[in-house]
C-alpha cells in the first residue's frame, strides 16, 4: 500500500475522532444542555468505542489482511456521519423520557459510537498493513499512533477555533462524512481491479454527491419563528419568536424573554434585580456580568444609571444589538470573561449584578469564594452585589451554599424569590452587601387596581417585585459548604435544575428545529 496514502488515511481518521467528540456537544447540547454530564458521556462513549474498535480492528487484521478493508471502514463511517443530522431528532425524542443522564448516554452512544468504533479499527489495521517484519513492529505502531494523534490535535484546534463558529455544526458533520468517503474513494482508485470494487467506488461517489448536495447549515426560518441561529466559539445561539414574545436561547436554555415591540422583559427576576436600585437615593454605576439580550442594561440606563456590561461571547453581543434593541448609548459592553474583567479593571461600582448562569451551565469560576472576593474589591463601600440564580426550591443547597460563600466577604445576605412555589423551579436573586439591606423608599402600593392594570405587564412586574421583597429571607447556612476554586460541586447541583428546566422547555417549544 502507498505509504503516503496510508498516513493520510490515519491522519484523517484520527482528526475525525476529535471532531466528532467536540461536535457532539453542539449536536446534543441544545437539547440536553452543555453540562459536565454531557462532556462525561461523550468522553466515555468515545473511549469505549475506540477501545472496541482497537480490539476488533487488530483481530480482523490478523484474520483477513486485505487493504481494501480499510477503505470499507472509512466509507461506512462516512456514510454514518452523513445520516446523523437526520437521525438526531428521532433519537432525542425517543430518549427524552429516560432521565437526563441515561438519555445523554443513550443518544451519544447511538449517534457517535458506530463511526467512532469504525475509526478506532483503522490504526491497528494500518499497523498490520505496514509491518514488514517483527523487528519494526514497535516503530511502525509508534509512527501510526503519532500520525493519528497529530491529526486529532490539528482537528481539535480547527474544530473549536475555526470550523464550528464559521462553518456550522450540520455542515461540518456532513463535511467529515464526505472527507471520509473521499479518502475511501481515493484508496479504491489506487488499486481498483474488480467489478465489486468498482461497485463500491460508485456507491461511495453517490453518497459523497448526496452529502455535497445537502450540505446546508441550519438556516433562520422566520415563518416558523426561528429568527436567527448562530454558532459561536462558546455555544449555539438562537433567536426565537413565539406568541408575541422574543426569546434568546443559548444552548437551548432561555436567557431572555422580551416583548419585541417595547423590549420589556417577561422574566420575573428582572423586576427583582431592579430592586437593587432602590437601595440608593440617587442613580449610580452598575456592572452587569453576563449580557444576555441586554434587558438589565436597558432597565438601569432608563433609570439614569451608568452601565458597564461584560460578556464573553461576541455573538451574544451582536445578537443583543441586532435582535433585542440594545443601543451603544445605553451602556459600555466589554467582550471578556467576567472574572478576567474584574482582575484587569480597577473601577468601582455601586451595583454589580451577576447574571451569567444558565439552566445547564453555572460557571464554577464565577461562583467561588475567590470570585466573590474580586467582586467585593470592585464595590463601593455601600455597594450591592446581586446574583440571579435558577433554583429548585427557595432554600435549596445551591442557594444555601452560595449564601455561606458570600458570608465570607459580606456581612449581610438575603434571598428574594422571584417565583411562588417553594418546591418548584424558578429564579431567586441573592443580594449581599457590607451595609444594611434596606430600601431608600417605600414600594408603591395600590388598594383597588384597575382591570387594565391587572392585565398589563406592569402589574406582573410590580407583583413579582413586591412578592419577592415581602418574602425575603436569609437562608440557614448550617452545614452548607463554602465554594472555592479548589472544591466546587455546583455542577452536581445544576443537574437537577437542568433536568427540570429542559422538561419545561421541551414542552413549550414543541416544534423541532426551532429551539434545538
Amino acid at each position: 500500500m502507498n505509504k503516503l496514502y496510508l498516513n493520510i488515511l490515519v491522519f484523517v481518521s484520527g482528526g475525525s475522532v476529535l471532531a466528532i467528540e467536540i461536535l457532539g456537544t453542539r449536536i446534543l447540547g441544545p437539547f440536553y444542555g452543555v453540562s459536565i454530564f454531557l462532556w462525561s458521556a461523550l468522553i466515555s462513549i468515545t473511549l469505549i468505542a475506540l477501545s472496541i474498535g482497537y480490539m476488533i480492528g487488530g483481530r480482523w487484521a490478523d484474520k483477513s489482511l486485505k487493504q481494501t478493508n480499510l477503505y470499507y471502514l472509512t466509507a461506512v463511517a462516512g456514510i454514518w456521519m452523513l445520516l446523523i443530522p437526520w437521525c438526531k431528532y428521532p433519537v432525542l425524542a425517543f430518549t427524552e423520557p429516560f432521565g437526563l443522564r441515561f438519555a445523554v448516554l443513550f443518544a451519544a452512544f447511538f449517534l457517535f459510537a458506530p463511526p467512532l468504533t469504525l475509526l478506532g479499527m483503522i490504526s491497528p489495521y494500518a499497523i498490520r498493513v505496514r509491518v514488514a517484519n517483527l523487528q519494526v513492529v514497535g516503530r511502525t505502531a509508534g509512527d501510526i499512533y503519532a500520525v493519528s494523534t497529530i491529526g486529532s490535535v490539528v482537528s481539535a484546534l480547527l474544530t473549536g477555533f475555526v470550523l464550528i463558529p464559521n462553518f456550522g455544526v450540520i455542515r461540518l458533520t456532513l463535511a467529515i462524512g464526505i472527507l471520509l468517503l473521499l479518502c475511501s474513494l481515493l484508496g479504491f482508485a489506487l488499486e481498483i481491479k474488480s467489478k465489486s470494487k468498482q461497485f463500491a467506488v460508485n456507491l461511495i461517489i453517490i453518497f459523497a454527491a448526496m452529502g455535497v448536495a445537502i450540505s446546508q447549515n441550519e438556516q433562520a426560518d422566520p415563518l416558523r419563528g426561528l429568527v436567527e441561529i448562530k454558532q459561536s466559539s462558546y455555544a449555539e445561539i438562537r433567536v426565537v419568536d413565539k406568541n408575541q414574545r422574543r426569546y434568546l436561547l443559548i444552548d437551548g436554555g432561555t436567557h431572555t424573554i422580551v416583548d419585541p415591540k417595547t423590549w420589556q422583559s417577561f422574566f420575573p427576576y428582572t423586576a427583582v434585580v431592579n430592586l437593587s436600585r432602590e437601595f440608593f437615593k440617587q442613580p449610580g454605576s452598575m456592572l452587569l456580568v453576563g449580557l444576555g439580550g441586554g434587558t438589565l442594561v436597558k432597565n438601569f440606563f432608563r433609570a439614569g444609571w451608568t452601565v458597564d456590561a461584560v460578556e464573553i461571547d461576541p455573538v451574544v453581543i451582536d445578537v443583543a444589538r441586532r435582535h433585542f434593541g440594545l443601543q451603544e448609548s445605553e451602556g459600555s459592553v466589554y467582550c471578556l470573561d467576567g472574572r478576567q474583567f474584574l482582575i484587569s479593571q480597577k473601577k468601582s461600582y455601586d451595583v454589580i449584578v451577576m447574571d451569567a448562569f444558565g439552566s445547564s451551565s453555572i460557571p464554577f469560576h464565577l461562583i467561588s469564594k475567590e470570585s466573590f472576593g474580586l467582586v467585593a474589591s470592585h464595590l463601593k463601600p455601600d455597594g450591592i452585589f446581586a446574583i440571579n440564580l435558577e433554583s429548585r426550591g427557595w432554600d435549596a443547597m445551591i442557594v444555601r451554599s452560595i449564601t455561606a460563600t458570600l458570608k465570607t466577604h459580606f456581612s449581610n445576605v438575603m434571598v428574594l424569590p422571584a417565583y411562588d412555589q417553594n418546591d418548584g423551579l424558578g429564579n431567586v436573586v441573592i443580594f449581599s452587601a457590607n451595609r444594611n439591606l434596606s430600601l431608600q423608599r417605600e414600594l408603591p402600593q395600590w388598594e383597588i387596581p384597575s382591570r387594565e392594570y391587572l392585565l398589563s405587564q406592569d402589574y406582573r412586574r410590580d407583583y413579582r417585585r413586591d412578592y419577592a421583597w415581602d418574602n425575603r429571607f436569609e437562608p440557614d447556612i448550617q452545614n452548607a459548604p463554602i465554594l472555592t476554586d479548589d472544591l466546587n460541586p455546583v455542577d452536581l447541583w445544576a443537574e437537577a435544575i437542568n433536568l427540570a428546566a429542559r422538561k419545561g422547555l421541551h414542552d413549550h417549544f414543541k416544534e423541532r428545529g426551532v429551539s434545538w
